[in-house]
């Protein structure tokens, strides 16, 4: 099979890494380039190290053309720019990383029109498949929808109050004061409570099932968590159906999509860190439902959901080269 040739805009963060580390190793992609100004002409293990001898590949200062995919992990409000200034060639794909195309109507790429498909693929799969250009989901967003969708599909959401918590690795690979070790070791805090950037995405997805739930109707508080990377979700709403049933609604629900599961023990972060999976698990008391689900940011969250739409785009296996082994010890 040829060889689907793969550059990368933003290379020198968190996402930029994950998406190489993947890539190297995908057996049916070709990194052509990796673009960041402020590393140009440095190895990529000068700024990844644990890429040291697998890869002689440098930065680039800009990028270059003859790829057929285009990776934007760039900051938010950079990707529409970037595009603007350099506006893409007619053929190529484009997935993006960032925030800049994921909400309607404001999800078309100014230069030729075209618009952006959110890529959650256990929600747009079929028509991520079709698609040129693909808005990745954010991290939070991916997990409370994962944990949210069957519900919504049957009409069944009400009043949801979620609670999320992320590891550093979310925030970015810049410096701030609640990044530091010194701050974030043995700490924890709420942040953007109720106002989280990801409530817009994560309502638009759950209207394309329930239009009757609004904005009003999902109330998040995230935290700032004491690890480095993973998002553990709890959603708690009152429903009166059957613990059973609702069960059995979640896995027929997600039943041939490989990397969204259902556990009917307690889900913990370690089964899912360094993997693409979404493990999901609800628990019943009375009336009140509780769902845990819980991903890798930097993975399901992001750089390997990117991946997962890229194979989509391109007629392959959803897991192809996403085959990773938890961090379980």
């Amino acid at each position: 099979m040829k060889k689907i040739r793969v550059g990368i805009t933003g290379g020198a963060g968190y996402t930029g890494g994950e998406l190489i580390r993947i890539l190297l190793n995908h057996p049916i992609a070709e990194l052509v380039f990796v673009q960041s100004k402020s590393h140009a002409g440095q190895l990529l293990s000068t700024v990844h190290q644990d890429l040291t001898g697998d890869t002689d590949i440098q930065f680039s200062e800009n990028p270059s053309s003859g790829i057929d995919l285009l990776y934007l992990c760039l900051g938010h409000g950079e990707a529409r720019k970037f595009l603007q200034d350099n506006p893409p060639d007619p053929e190529i794909r484009i997935i993006d990383l960032s925030q800049d195309f994921r909400i309607e109507p404001v999800n078309r790429m100014s230069a030729s029109g075209k618009p952006f498909v959110y890529g959650l693929p256990e929600l747009n799969r079929d028509v991520i498949r079709a698609a040129q250009y693909v808005a990745n989901p954010g991290c939070f967003a991916t997990t409370i929808e994962l944990g949210l969708l069957p519900l919504a599909k049957q009409g069944w959401l009400t009043e949801v109050y979620t609670t999320g918590i992320t590891g550093s690795t979310g925030a970015g690979q810049g410096l701030n004061a609640t990044s530091h070790f010194s701050w974030r070791a043995n700490n924890i805090q709420a942040y953007k409570t109720l106002i989280h950037q990801h409530l817009a995405e994560i309502n638009q997805s759950l209207n394309q099932y329930q239009k009757a739930f609004g904005k009003d109707n999902l109330h998040f508080v995230p935290w700032r968590g004491d690890f480095t990377r993973g998002i553990f979700v709890s959603s708690q709403m009152k429903i009166t159906q059957e613990l059973p049933v609702l069960v059995k609604l979640y896995k027929d629900f997600y039943a041939g999509h490989p990397f969204t599961l259902v556990s009917e023990t307690p889900v913990f972060l370690k089964q899912v860190v360094n993997t693409n999976k979404c493990i999901i698990q609800l628990e019943k008391q009375d009336e009140m439902l509780v769902v845990h689900s819980a991903s890798d940011n930097l993975l399901k969250g992001a750089s390997g959901q990117a991946v997962q739409n890229m194979n989509l785009m391109f007629g392959l296996d959803e897991s192809e080269g996403l085959k990773f082994k938890a961090n379980y010890f």
